[in-house]
């Protein structure tokens, strides 16, 4: 099965990277190539990390008419700052899971059709169904609330241990069992939160975001732009956080009444988006799983040398 996905906030992903020849761009969540094609496609040279060895393979297919400007690299976004051994002019990542991913039951990560419940964007790590059966009752519960954002957490995570289940049937058969039929959610399935919060916790997706945002500073050049598309207030939170920080916009936190008020250090980024960007009428009519994606962007002050 090849690998499909569609490419959310292509245009204005692109637009504020503003790739032209000779620019270096990070594309740290390289998925099918859609973003680097565009990229490329704009004269900027481009280096693509994944994890998953089935989008890497697809996107060097994809991209190798453009020979020596696209390079790639089996690695997890939150590795940024390790892979980056120069200052770059741009940094994208689209978080979240690929369409590719999500349909193709080999992989586990749908609650929509049977298969392993493994998960994994890599190919080795912990599978849900591992996690599942290593991380205690207590533990998993919170797992599920903090991550999902699931109320019913705790009989969900009680249901899971009982059932240890091997494949994705099994674990929405438990889930379904645990919460009461009335409390269904009318808008989604009843094990999205669930399978969400699986998933994060199987790749460690907000630890590697953390990473990630920690390295933007030190690998952006001057005038060098950071773009980050979220599908979650979890990771949408995060994002703000740390942009704000690096624009200088998080609350002061000196006292007050002190006799000489010390001087605030000038901010080193300026923001590029006042509110997140977000998906437009005919590109939530072609792919509705874009409804959900937020785009936030800063750029690095000053001008390269």
């Amino acid at each position: 099965m090849g690998f499909e996905h569609e490419s959310v906030l292509l245009s204005e992903a692109v637009s504020l990277l503003d790739p032209r020849e000779g620019s270096v761009i990070v594309d740290a969540t390289l998925g099918g190539g859609g973003h680097s094609e565009a990229l490329l496609a704009r004269g900027a040279t481009v280096l693509g990390l994944d994890r998953d060895p089935a989008a890497l393979a697809a996107a060097q297919a994809r991209l190798a008419r453009f020979g020596a400007r696209f390079s790639s690299r089996q690695a997890d976004f939150g590795s940024l700052g390790e892979v980056v051994e120069a200052p770059v002019q741009g940094v994208l990542l689209d978080l979240g899971v690929s369409s590719h991913q999500l349909d193709t039951p080999g992989r586990g990560f749908s609650f929509r059709a049977e298969g392993p419940l493994d998960m994994r964007m890599a190919d080795h790590g912990l599978t849900a169904a591992e996690l599942i059966e290593e991380t205690p009752e207590g533990e998993l519960a919170d797992l599920i609330y903090q991550l999902g954002e699931e109320r019913f957490s705790r009989p969900i995570a009680r249901a899971l241990k009982a059932a240890a289940p091997k494949t994705t049937v099994e674990a929405v058969k438990a889930i379904e069992k645990a919460v009461p039929r009335k409390a269904w959610p009318k808008e989604i399935h009843v094990a999205t939160r669930t399978f969400q919060a699986l998933r994060m916790a199987v790749n460690r997706e907000l630890d590697s975001l953390d990473e990630a945002l920690a390295a933007i500073p030190r690998v952006l050049a001057k005038g060098g732009v950071a773009a980050i598309i979220t599908f979650h207030s979890l990771e949408d939170r995060a994002v703000k956080r740390a942009f704000n920080k690096l624009c200088g916009k998080e609350p002061d936190a000196t006292p007050r009444g002190l006799p000489v008020m010390p001087t605030r250090a000038e901010p080193e980024f300026e923001a590029l988006t006042k509110k997140p960007i977000t998906a437009g009428p005919a590109e939530l009519a072609k792919n509705p799983r874009a409804r959900s994606a937020k785009l936030r962007a800063i750029r690095k002050k000053g001008n390269e040398q």
